[in-house]
């Protein structure tokens, strides 16, 4: 009888705690590949992240599927679907740097490994500020966040010094082409940062 009643008469629940979860494990798996191929100058491993890409964005259709039909959530929708579209925008703007790293065709992609390891560690943080959001521990969301704030400011100086070193160098293919991947990884970074934005504003709803 309950099952019956839980089943057709009460309203939907999801575990959308488990759903961001999983989602963030995601965006922070393809940053990590992309730091791996960047290590190791792996074109193949680099190529994979458009596989990647393509199951994070079925995961991010369901998650928002499963918004649209809910009727009872964890936290304010608009704040799920911002978590959503923005862990979304992580793995995309990856997919987006692997897309400008093969056909700038690059010399090494591991000229760029130092601002890489910075993006890993900063989805590290916020994947882990999702994961103990259902514990409404405001302190340690606080200090994941404050990780990914202090880590997105390490990105953008070590960004503007690849820069200068850069326009030291004679070959103006070169300078244009790092330039371009330089501004795709900041775009990684900005991507990092205005999700735990979304995660600062869920924490504080919920706490």
């Amino acid at each position: 009888m309950m099952g019956f009643i839980r089943k057709y008469l009460l309203p939907k629940e999801v575990d959308f705690n488990a759903a961001l979860e999983e989602q963030a494990r995601m965006a922070r798996g393809v940053v990590e590949t992309l730091h791996r191929a960047c290590v190791h100058d792996d074109r193949e491993l680099l190529m994979s992240i458009s596989e990647q890409a393509a199951a994070a964005r079925r995961i991010k259709d369901r998650n928002m599927k499963e918004l649209l039909d809910v009727f009872i959530a964890p936290y304010d929708k608009e704040s799920i679907y911002r978590m959503i579209v923005q862990l979304d925008w992580i793995t995309l703007s990856v997919k987006h740097f692997r897309i400008d790293a093969e056909v700038l065709e690059l010399s090494s992609l591991a000229d760029f490994e130092p601002i890489l390891e910075i993006l890993l560690n900063m989805a590290d943080a916020l994947a882990r500020g999702i994961a103990v959001l259902k514990a409404r521990d405001a302190a340690l969301i606080a200090a994941r966040i404050d990780q990914v704030e202090d880590q997105y400011d390490a990105v953008v100086e070590h960004c503007a010094q690849a820069t200068g070193r850069l326009l030291a160098e004679e070959d103006a293919r070169r300078i244009i082409r790092g330039e371009l991947i330089i501004k795709q990884a900041k775009d990684v970074a900005m991507r990092i940062r205005v999700a735990a934005n979304t995660l600062e504003d869920m924490s504080l709803k919920v706490v």
